[in-house]
């Protein structure tokens, strides 16, 4: 890769490593709101489940924010957002009392952040196919770099 493509994969690993450590650690703080989530789709140990989904959050976060086994993390990313997308994010939502505006305008937004989660699964895939770059805990470890 060129300099310039370089500081590109850096800015790009910066940019979509933000959501997860910001998003890892409000799981880790205050795990109550998406132990609500959870339990709405109906899996079990949601108290647990939140602690598991912002640890994992978190640290595939950092691994690519330092391009530390970027491949590895960009991968299990990858499978994370189309996984929670498509758990979490798919379908309606319907909200006990809640008024029908109010309803259109969640399942707008559960809609968007359906497609979101997509979209990150295939920025996190052109971290698998092309790495880290060779500003990367991966480059200096001697990892394999993708060259033009």
């Amino acid at each position: 890769m060129s300099n310039s493509q370089n500081v590109l994969v850096l800015i790009a690993r910066i940019l979509l490593s933000f959501i997860f450590i910001y998003s890892g650690f409000g799981k880790l703080t205050d795990p109550s709101g998406t132990a609500g989530m959870i339990t709405g789709a109906g899996l079990p140990a949601a108290t647990l489940l939140a602690y598991v989904a912002g640890l994992f959050e978190l640290v595939a976060g950092l691994a690519i924010l330092v391009g530390f086994q970027t491949k590895v993390a960009a991968l299990a990313l990858a499978v994370f957002c189309v996984f929670t997308g498509l758990v979490f994010h798919s379908g309606t939502v319907a909200v006990p009392g809640w008024p029908d505006p109010a309803l259109g305008w969640i399942n707008a937004l559960n809609g968007i952040m359906l497609m979101k989660n997509i979209t990150l699964a295939g920025a996190y895939l052109l971290l698998v196919a092309f790495g880290a770059g060779a500003y990367s805990v991966d480059a200096k470890r001697g990892a394999a770099v993708a060259h033009a």
